[in-house]
Order: structure tokens, then C-alpha cells, then sequence
């Protein structure tokens, strides 16, 4: 059994799958995805399954999608990576599916921006469509705030300024909840808290565990179902008596999560490659 795992640099991560494949007796090619060539019509089929964990969302996209035209299965597949990729596609998979998720709206000038403001009603959140370590948020509490911050983002150009993503504010308390979803089992789930309201572990939050009552397992599960499953980090919110999905990563980071929670992440993570090189079917339940 042969996996390759492909990386854009080798972090923890990294470091504890690899281990974790080869403990399981599973042959281990680290692929950098800055070297990878590939000629669509030499199928490179030397590996019987390559789990994604490029930090380049384009670079994976792009790898996993000629892998799978060859017949080689990735973990996560193409399409869920792609979903997960854009907070627009996953928050439109999410709604698709009933998935309780923060009231979002998406304008395309600055003066839509503020009318989708006004309609969301204030704190609003706006977010980048693509991007991840809580990096390009704005909390914006007020139309004055709102017509120079989309007046400025309109100025700045490009193609990744041109749609303005708002949700709703959520006045969590001081944490949000990141679930770790692999198959079709939540393994383990974490509080990330912090005093300011970007709750990122990228931005200092700390990490307890989190108990997975059946709320918590069944929100994360039909998250990961709307997304089409595999290994998947769900975020969610408390908002007063319910929980909201506010993003689902499909490239997740957990080394902060390992000791806090107790539970062999990587160890998980490389049984469900093994099961998807056998073949076997991983269903998503509800």
C-alpha cells in the first residue's frame, strides 16, 4: 500500500500522518507540490491514494483534480476540497442542505454592500470569499464604518474584491466550537477561546476540549454530509440556545488539538486513507 501525501512545506502535521501511515505499514511518499510535474496524458499512477494537504489551495485544486481524471481517490476528494475552499460554496452547500448557519448575504458593489448591510442589520461580519487563519475579517458596527470599508475594498482591484461576503454577527461567548469530523465520526472537538472576537488559534486563542454531546455530533455530521464528507474540521457557533456552521475546512490543522482532547488525530486520520485504499465505503449519516 502505497500513499503519497502531498505537502507545500512539511509542518507538525505533516510530520504526525507520516508517521502515523507508516506505523500502520503503509509506504509514504512525501510529494513537495512546487516540484510536481504532471502531462495529462502520462497518468502518474504509482500511488494508490494521495492525501491533500497542500497550504496552496490553488496548487491542490488543481493536483487533485488531474489526479482523480486519472483514477487515483484523494483525501479530501476534488470537489469537497473545492467546496470548502470557498466560503460562498460552502456556506451555499450548507443552506443547500438545512445546516443551521449564520444569515448571510453577498452584494457586488459597495452601494449593494451597504443596502445587504442594513438588511443583515448591524454588527455585520465581512469576510474574504477565499482565506483562512482569520486573516481579512471586519467587524463593521455601523453604516459609517460599512460605505469606507467596501468604498476601500472596492479601490483595492481585483478579482477577489469584486464579491462582498457578509454574515451576520454572532455574539459568541468569548469561543467557537471546531469539530473534527473523519468518515462518519466526530473524533474529538475543541473550544477555541479568546477575549477578542476572532476566535483562531492562528490569532492566540487557546484550546480546551469541547464534550460532543448528540447536538454537537449530529450539527457536525450534517455539515460534513452538505460538503460531501471525508476529513473535515466544522466550526460552529453558540448563538443564545442553538449552533450555527460557520466554515468547514477540509485541509485542518489539529496540532493544538491532540493533547487537549486526548484523542490520536493523525492515527484517525490514516485509518480512513487505509479504508479508502481498500475500497471501503465511508457513509456520512445525520
Amino acid at each position: 500500500m502505497r500513499v503519497a501525501m502531498l505537502c507545500s512545506r512539511i509542518r507538525v502535521e505533516e510530520k504526525l500522518l507520516r508517521d502515523a501511515l507508516v506505523h500502520r505499514g503503509i509506504e509514504v511518499e512525501i510529494v513537495d507540490d512546487r516540484e510536481l510535474t504532471m502531462t495529462l496524458a502520462h497518468p502518474l499512477r504509482r500511488w494508490d491514494a494521495v492525501l491533500e494537504r497542500s497550504i496552496s489551495q490553488t496548487r491542490g485544486l488543481a493536483i487533485t483534480r488531474v489526479l482523480e481524471s486519472w483514477g487515483v481517490p484523494t483525501v479530501n476528494t476534488h470537489d469537497v476540497t473545492a467546496t470548502c475552499a470557498s466560503k460562498l460554496d460552502t456556506s451555499a452547500a450548507l443552506e443547500a442542505s438545512g445546516v443551521p448557519t449564520p444569515d448571510t448575504a453577498l452584494a457586488f458593489s459597495p452601494e449593494a454592500a451597504v443596502q445587504a448591510a442594513e438588511d443583515l442589520g448591524y454588527p455585520v461580519v465581512l469576510k474574504p470569499v477565499t482565506g483562512s487563519w482569520g486573516r481579512l475579517l471586519a467587524r463593521i458596527n455601523d453604516r459609517d464604518s460599512a460605505e469606507a470599508l467596501f468604498e476601500h475594498k472596492a479601490l483595492l482591484g481585483g478579482p477577489e474584491h469584486s464579491v462582498f461576503y457578509l454574515q451576520r454577527h454572532v455574539d459568541k461567548p468569548g469561543r467557537d466550537i471546531r469539530a473534527f469530523v473523519v468518515g462518519d465520526d466526530v473524533i474529538c472537538a475543541i473550544y477555541r477561546e479568546s477575549d477578542h472576537w476572532v476566535t483562531n488559534t492562528a490569532r492566540g486563542a487557546r484550546t480546551r476540549d469541547c464534550p460532543i454531546d448528540a447536538t454537537l455530533r449530529q450539527m457536525s455530521l450534517r455539515a460534513a454530509a452538505a460538503v460531501g464528507g471525508g476529513v473535515l474540521a466544522i466550526d460552529l457557533l453558540e448563538d443564545r440556545d442553538r449552533l450555527l456552521v460557520s466554515e468547514v475546512n477540509a485541509t485542518m490543522e489539529f496540532k493544538n488539538s491532540i493533547d487537549v482532547t486526548g484523542v490520536d488525530i493523525p492515527g484517525r486520520v490514516a485509518d480512513h486513507v487505509r479504508e479508502v485504499v481498500r475500497g471501503v465505503p465511508v457513509a456520512i449519516g445525520a
